[in-house]
């Protein structure tokens, strides 16, 4: 046993301890548990699952029988016989297998070759590419760190483009833009965990979906890394690092002209209509069957506020769970010529889709036990009740997202940093600022901010991995090469995003203002550079 794991085990031990004591300070205990065993394990699911073990040591008062017995009884088997959890869990699973059938149909390749064929600046175009494959590919941030690195990596060595520029191209865009994205395989898990933060705070009959969308234009972290993105493909800004990466490819950059690196195949339109398709027929049957769902009366005609009663109303996880079956449907027979073409089965590439979803599953299931166990110690009334009155409500976003970026960066984990925060911080919002639909969609923005930051940048991330493994690229030149525009990013998003919205300045205006900053930073920079010259 080596001294991390020896750590953990002594901290979770001692949880036999603290449940003879009093006081509700110590209903704070699993959370602890879970983010030091996190940490020191490099995993959100044994990380979370240690600090529902530890909760549930302390409901039982250190009685270890008493404990085994509440994991299951109290915890484990109310969160799986949920219909919402369950409705969760399995449209996580099908959206899997969902994004490996886009994925082996080779529909994604066809877009890159008909784009990358047109125009002669192939260096700007690879990287445009690398960005809009990350948009097209909203549904899931890995999935597309895996397309588009390992499509555009030998490409990028032909026209220039370091594989430390493409791999943080590729990170950066796909899992914020999953984040933001109103249907992807993060969806599920997002809603799950602010439906757990309205339980906690004891606030029934609110659609979590409804809180969601109010939350996206307060994403300013995501939003602020998508801008810069554009700004560093547009102006070439290459920050710290990069500048000397970017000069060695350009260096190491064959003589070849670029129209002789422009693909010589000949992708057909229908190549593109097997993405297009299922990606349409999932987001169509979402709003549909949203409207549909939660409209009362008759459908039509169509109203602004008869499309946010019906939002509002809707059984988003039912919804969700359907348009996920039926467009997984339509996605097997649009991909299904093309994948038997290639060797494959369409059932097997399926079936393996939703294997790789297996662990992610996993920590669902791990932070609804978390969350169980501090609901029923009571811990976020404790908190609530802490910061009532010490915190001014305006700080309180930046203050959440300051947290999860210190919490998702020392974990490496984004779905991690969510399950701990977000049954603890809708509560405290609730306290805070009663009644503020804006305020307690500022705080659940802050969370998926601050959580999406570890993804980028922790070099413990898997996102940071798996990007700079599909680039062929070492993890940490990955890691040191991204972090610069990471920290610009959430510079900006507290500055000029949380802080402001805080006092009560529109999200749109935030964002407006962000953006200027950032368009001002390459001739910031560039002046810089040339004043250490």
């Amino acid at each position: 046993m080596n001294i991390k794991k020896g750590m953990v085990l002594i901290i979770f031990l001692a949880s036999f301890g603290v449940a003879q004591l009093e006081g509700p300070i110590f209903s704070l205990w699993p959370s602890v548990v879970a983010l030091v065993s996190v940490v020191l394990l490099k995993s959100a699911l044994g990380g979370l699952f240690l600090g529902a073990g530890s909760g549930v040591i302390l409901m039982a008062g250190g009685n270890p029988l008493h404990a085994f017995t509440s994991f299951f009884s109290k915890i484990l088997i109310p969160a799986l016989s949920s219909e919402w959890n369950l409705s969760v869990l399995a449209f996580t699973l099908l959206l899997g297998g969902f994004a490996a059938l886009l994925e082996k149909g080779g529909g994604f390749d066809c877009i890159l070759q008909a784009w990358l064929r047109q125009g002669k600046d192939l260096s700007q175009k690879v990287q445009w590419s690398a960005f809009l494959m990350g948009v097209v590919c909203f549904f899931d941030g890995l999935a597309s760190a895996l397309l588009t690195g390992r499509a555009l990596r030998q490409m990028a060595d032909r026209t220039g483009v370091s594989r430390a520029k493409l791999a943080y191209l590729v990170d950066s865009t796909g899992s914020a833009i999953a984040c933001v994205a109103i249907m992807s395989t993060w969806i599920a898990y997002q809603l799950s965990m602010i439906r757990e933060g309205y339980l906690a705070a004891g606030i029934e009959g609110t659609e979590p979906f409804v809180l969601f969308l109010s939350s996206i234009p307060r994403n300013f972290y995501c939003w602020f890394t998508l801008v810069l993105v554009v700004i560093a493909i547009r102006k070439s800004l290459n920050l710290g690092p990069m500048q000397k990466m970017e000069k060695s490819a350009n260096d190491a950059q064959t003589k070849q002209d670029n129209t002789d690196s422009t693909p010589t195949d000949h992708p057909s339109i229908h190549g593109s209509l097997k993405v297009g398709i299922p990606l349409v027929t999932l987001i169509g049957c979402l709003f549909a069957g949203l409207y549909l769902n939660g409209v009362e009366g008759k459908a039509w005609p169509l109203s602004l506020n008869k499309l946010q009663q019906a939002f509002g109303d809707a059984q988003s996880n039912l919804v969700l769970l359907y348009s996920s079956i039926f467009a997984c449907a339509v996605a097997f027979v649009c991909n299904q010529k093309s994948l038997k073409s290639s060797g494959m089965r369409s059932s097997r590439v399926f079936a393996g889709g939703i294997g790789r979803f297996i662990p992610p599953s996993l920590v669902l299931i791990a932070a609804w036990c978390l969350s169980g166990t501090l609901r029923e110690l009571e811990a976020a009334t404790f908190l609530s009740q802490t910061l009532s009155g010490t915190l001014p409500p305006f700080l309180f976003p930046a203050s959440v997202f300051i947290l999860g970026v210190l919490i998702s960066f020392t974990t490496g984990t984004s779905w991690g940093t969510m399950g701990v925060l977000m049954p603890l911080v809708v509560p405290v919002c609730a306290s805070l600022a009663p009644g503020s639909d804006a305020m307690m969609a500022s705080a659940v923005a802050a969370v998926f901010s601050g959580a999406v930051f570890g993804d980028h940048c922790s070099p413990l991330s898997d996102t940071t991995i798996i990007s700079s493994m599909a680039c062929e690229i070492k993890p940490y030149d990955h890691f040191r090469t991204q972090l610069p525009y990471a920290l610009l990013a959430a510079t900006v998003a507290l500055l000029a995003g949380f802080i402001p919205m805080g006092l009560g300045i529109s999200p749109w205006v935030c964002l407006a203002v962000g953006t200027i900053i950032l368009c001002l930073v390459p001739t910031i920079y560039k002046q810089f550079l040339t004043g250490h010259r």
